[in-house]
């Protein structure tokens, strides 16, 4: 609304102008059947110009820009090459009325020009009569002048096809509906320069921007464009020309910032590059935006190499056949003659000193848009026009708008370039080129990136000489963290940092996130500054272990000792170490013995729901009868030896009523209970140790304490009472004296529990599992081993001691020696 509302207030100086600034034109002019309009800066407006009166300012007193005055030229050439064709706008005469637009806030007189019938400009809400003939309009080249003027091109939608204009405002359709550009907008100019800080894993970097709307957009641009990346903006400052350059250079020197960008018109580059040279601001990387990257002046200036390494991004320098015969031509036609005819405002050039060969050796950036631009709206009038067949149409009536719709719809290849714009306007195909100043002073071309057909970007490292004559230059704030350490962050910069390494159990992923410590995963295990984790072993005793193999070898050994001695005992079954022994109850103690044993099984191999149940089930139920068995087989030989004589009547209960057979059924259905509720409360199931070591994961089954401890409290009264039992008849007759056998084996299950529980509670690992099994096949070996081999070895080998006649003798004995 500004620039809109400048427009304005300047256009009461039109009138003004009209009178004071006419002047030679030939150059500036050419008629034709349809007229477009050039704006160019072939002069430059530098800093404020002050009046005392309004009126519009005279470019030709300027500086002289030749670079610009080389795209001026560039635009007539296209002209006269599309009249001279055949096959575009055949038989249909192109002109063109070009204005030195020096200043975008006093140069308003040659733009109402481009919209006015003979000096006068038709309102808005009257009827359409008269209509100029301009039907688009190429420039401007800067994007303070595109927005400062582009609202009067707009109402009348009257194509505005810009050259060198940046600015994404710009690409708004809404506001600037006619406006479009043959160059890429700032955005692209952006995505290139952080594609080159990334590249080179720069960090810590300034940014230049001039003071206008260019400079601010590519600002914001650059904000937007690092956000989410490892990029820190450490320094900008918007340049202007009260701008002291020295201050500047000490403040970048003091945040040891190795990376310079700057994003300016070529003017206030040069003034900034000029400056670094005079103060000897040394050793930087220099990152220039295609507006004076490929400037020779600077490139070759003295002590240029001193300020480090120059790197820029362009636009492709395309060679323009023909248009070298075209500059020579016109020189033997001597610039700008004084003729009779007389010019507008600004368009005038006092230039005759340049050369040719000036003219061809300018900096040819922006040259191939120009040219680019002039055909589009060629092409957008053939097409307008209806052309082909060498004629175009004569009954058309053409409106802007009408070449506005042409021009949107461009798809037309030029020197091997596609020419086409997008939605909104811009240019969609084409390219930048990443140059190097060299050592020669050249601009020279070590990558680029394309648009069209894909993105690509590429740069050959191998061709830059860097100030440091060897590696890359570095630009942090922090150097680097080693491996397995994690940025946190000091300040309001985020490349500002400490390093802290990630503790066990963490990892760091630094394409994910390098300011945390990622955990791993429960099944994943990693140690101190890793940056991975490791799948954690699993653990488990397998059937083909050797400790394994070992221990269920002795399980079946134990199955067949007893089955050994079950049929011994059947052999000998009516001798009285059979019956001392404990007679038919010997077999199931035996049986029971031997169904234990299937515990022993279920403790290797990958858990399951059934092997957990089974891995205790069995042991528990069939050990608590055994131990029922030597509860009643204890209180028997006490009773007979010494309850009997004492309590003659518990003794004839007992042998009435069968007391040892209800005392073995009352035990086993008491511990089935009890297991059935455990196993319903809380069976035991698998489950993953993952707490006791870091690397591990330990299989084995979780048992609930509430519920084990419920199905433990039988087996351990038992075990009470027999070793009470037993210990009372520990005084019996030796040959006689089961109990001691008895009392002997309970103290080895005791013991081997107790080894066994000391043992879990100091290591857990896969071994434990065979150490319960080790304990579960002492627990049986204990009794096979210490109760019944004794009973087998004097069956064998001592069989005079299985007589009834040695039996009576012993109890004699021991009954004499009590009743003394």
């Amino acid at each position: 609304m500004r620039h809109f509302l400048t427009s304005l207030y300047l256009l009461g100086t039109f009138l003004h102008t009209l009178t004071k600034c006419t002047m030679s034109a030939t150059d500036f002019h050419l008629d034709g059947d349809y007229l477009i309009g050039g704006l160019f800066n072939i002069h430059y407006a530098h800093g404020g110009i002050y009046q005392t009166k309004p009126q519009a300012i005279d470019c030709s007193s300027q500086p002289f820009s030749l670079s610009d005055y080389r795209r001026f030229q560039m635009m007539r050439f296209a002209v006269e090459q599309i009249n001279n064709s055949t096959y575009i706008l055949p038989n249909v005469s192109l002109g063109y009325e070009i204005f030195d637009h020096c200043s975008d806030t006093k140069n308003f007189p040659g733009i109402l020009n481009l919209i006015s019938v003979n000096g006068l400009i038709q309102p808005w809400f009257e009827p359409l009569k008269n209509f100029s003939r301009v039907m688009a309009v190429v420039g401007p080249f800067t994007s303070t002048d595109a927005l400062t003027i582009a609202p009067l091109f707009m109402t009348d939608l009257i194509p505005m096809v810009s050259y060198g204009v940046g600015s994404s405002r710009l690409s708004n359709k809404i506001k600037f509906p006619s406006f479009l550009r043959t160059v890429h907008s700032n955005d692209g100019m952006i995505e290139v320069i952080v594609k080159i800080i990334v590249h080179f894993n720069w960090r810590w970097v300034a940014f230049l921007n001039s003071d206008n709307d260019y400079g601010r957009d590519g600002l914001d641009l650059f904000i937007k464009k690092i956000n989410g990346t490892d990029i820190c903006l450490a320094y900008t400052n918007a340049l202007n020309d009260n701008t002291n350059y020295s201050q500047i250079f000490e403040q970048i020197e003091a945040q040891k910032i190795h990376v310079v960008i700057v994003f300016a018109p070529e003017a206030t580059s040069e003034a900034l590059v000029e400056t670094a040279v005079q103060v000897n601001f040394r050793n930087k990387v220099w990152i220039a935006c295609d507006t004076w990257s490929i400037n020779k002046r600077l490139s070759k200036m003295k002590g240029i190499r001193n300020i480090g390494t120059v790197l820029g991004v362009s636009q492709p320098v395309e060679t323009v056949p023909g248009f070298n015969n075209f500059i020579y031509s016109t020189k033997r036609q001597t610039f700008f003659k004084n003729e009779a005819q007389n010019g507008f405002c600004n368009q005038a050039c006092n230039c005759s000193y340049v050369t040719p060969e000036d003219i061809i050796s300018a900096d040819a950036s922006y040259s191939f848009t120009v040219y680019s631009a002039v055909y589009a709206i060629a092409h957008g009038l053939h097409n307008a026009l209806q052309c082909g067949d060498g004629k175009c149409s004569d009954k058309i009536t053409l409106f802007p708008y009408m070449v506005l719709e042409e021009l949107q719809k461009s798809n037309f290849t030029l020197l091997n370039q596609n020419i086409q714009f997008d939605e909104n306007g811009d240019f969609k195909s084409g390219s930048y080129s990443v140059v190097f100043w060299n050592q020669t002073g050249d601009a020279q071309e070590i990558g680029f990136y394309s648009f069209y057909p894909s993105l690509q970007f590429f740069i050959n490292n191998t061709m830059i000489k860097w100030y440091t004559d060897g590696d890359v230059p570095t630009s942090l704030c922090s150097a680097e963290c080693p491996v397995g350490y994690v940025q946190k962050q000091t300040g309001i910069h985020k490349c500002c940092f400490n390093c802290e390494i990630c503790p066990n159990g963490t990892y760091i992923n630094i394409t994910e996130d390098r300011y945390n410590c990622i955990n791993c995963k429960d099944t994943q295990w990693s140690k101190k500054g890793s940056i991975s984790c490791d799948l954690r072993v699993v653990e488990y005793m397998p059937f083909t272990d050797n400790w394994a193999i070992l221990i269920m070898v002795g399980a079946w050994a134990l199955v067949g000792m007893t089955l050994s001695m079950s049929v011994l005992f059947v052999v000998n079954y009516n001798t009285p170490v059979v019956k001392s022994a404990g007679g038919p109850m010997c077999f199931l103690i035996l049986g029971c013995l031997s169904l234990s044993s299937l515990s022993v099984f279920f403790y290797f191999g990958k858990p399951t729901v059934a092997f957990c149940v089974l891995r205790y089930l069995p042991f528990l139920l069939f050990y608590t009868i055994c131990l029922a068995c030597f509860v009643v087989r204890s209180f028997q030989i006490v009773c007979i030896f010494k309850i009997a004589a004492q309590i003659p009547k518990l003794h004839s209960w007992w042998m009435k009523y069968h007391g040892q057979h209800l005392v073995i059924t009352v035990a086993f259905i008491t511990e089935a209970f009890l297991l059935l509720i455990s196993y319903l409360y809380a069976a035991p199931k698998p489950y993953q140790d993952k707490v006791w070591y870091p690397d591990k994961i330990l299989l084995d089954c979780e048992i609930n304490p509430k519920a084990i401890s419920c199905s433990v409290i039988l087996p351990l009264l038992l075990c009470s009472l027999c070793f009470a039992f037993s210990y009372m008849g520990k005084d019996l007759p030796k040959n006689y004296n089961e109990a001691k056998a008895i009392t002997f084996c309970l103290l080895l299950l005791i013991l081997t529990w107790i080894v066994f529980v000391t043992q879990y509670m100091l290591y857990r690992g896969k071994f434990i599992l065979m150490f319960n099994a080790l304990a579960v096949l002492s627990s049986l070996y204990c009794f096979l081993l210490w109760y019944f081999l004794p009973k087998c070895y004097i069956i064998i080998f001592q069989p005079h001691r299985n007589t009834p006649k040695y039996f009576q003798s012993l109890i004699q004995n021991y009954t004499k020696t009590i009743s003394q």
